[in-house]
């Protein structure tokens, strides 16, 4: 990645401007021409000497490191959106975002409700299915939380010939590629994560053709596709899967749609459990 030095010294002058001494712990002193922090107080705050930030701020420093980043971020009291734009400017990938483990916001919960003629589901960014309607549950049965990565559709996938026994046999190599590749996507994005770690160090493992797909290093983050579903009492149904992520958390909303003129909601009707709610959540 390439720094944009005049983009960069202009975020880092507006940014200045818009912190006061006292949100940082600092006297206001006398009168200031300009608003905001001067230049030597926000070297002062990150460490840097006053004539280094100065370059910056006139696009003819040298590239900063993703330290003297974290601690201008700090220093300027920039949300983590600012942050990130912060990093690229700077020629740097941002920070890998927070995981926000097994929680799922009470707004996508009730997107699930609503979807009442839409089997949906709720992921994280590693497969693991953190929620479902009762419409998913009709059309994808149960998920299992016995083990470790029970709930996790890359693991059931590779480890679990009863899931597989659920799709047509000659679309499994499709199936696994998407898979694998979505799976290395989301790894780039959590270096040294220890979940991330253990799912795959258990996937190489348990199957000899997960390792030879990881090997490949194939990436795709899986935004839309098409699945077709051996059900035991529908037969074969044929769905489009729509994957909508929400960027603060990393969250995957799948919505798995009929073909046209499918009444797929009406006959996954039938087969619905009576329940004192529809919406599952595991974890």
């Amino acid at each position: 990645m390439k720094i944009v030095r005049d983009q960069l010294a202009d975020f880092l002058r507006r940014s200045r401007e818009r912190v006061s001494p006292q949100e940082v712990g600092l006297p206001a002193g006398p009168r200031r021409r300009t608003p905001g922090l001067r230049r030597e107080e926000v070297a002062q705050l990150t460490g840097m000497s006053a004539d280094y930030y100065i370059r910056l701020e006139q696009a003819r420093g040298p590239q900063p490191s993703t330290q003297m980043l974290g601690a201008l971020a700090r220093a300027l009291r920039l949300s983590d959106d600012e942050r990130d734009h912060l990093y690229l400017l700077a020629g740097h990938r941002p920070p890998a975002a927070r995981t926000a483990g097994d929680e799922v916001a009470p707004a996508l919960l009730h997107l699930l409700d609503q979807l009442d003629a839409t089997p949906a589901q709720v992921l994280d960014d590693l497969g693991d299915v953190l929620a479902q309607n009762a419409m998913a549950q009709a059309l994808l049965g149960g998920v299992c939380t016995v083990s470790e990565h029970g709930r996790n559709v890359v693991w059931r996938w590779f480890a679990d010939a009863r899931q597989r026994a659920a799709y047509p046999a000659e679309e499994h190599e499709y199936y696994s590629r998407l898979h694998v590749a979505d799976l290395r996507a989301a790894a780039a994005h959590r270096p040294d994560d220890a979940a991330v770690t253990r799912l795959v160090s258990r996937l190489r493992e348990a199957s000899d053709e997960f390792a030879e797909l990881w090997d490949r290093h194939e990436v795709a983050v899986r935004r839309h596709s098409r699945m077709r579903v051996l059900h035991p009492v529908l037969g074969l149904v044929e769905v489009d899967c729509q994957v909508l992520i929400t960027p603060e958390d990393n969250r995957r909303v799948v919505l798995y749609t009929p073909a046209p003129g499918d009444d797929l909601a009406g006959r996954l009707a039938l087969l619905r459990r009576p329940a004192g709610g529809d919406t599952l959540a595991f974890g």
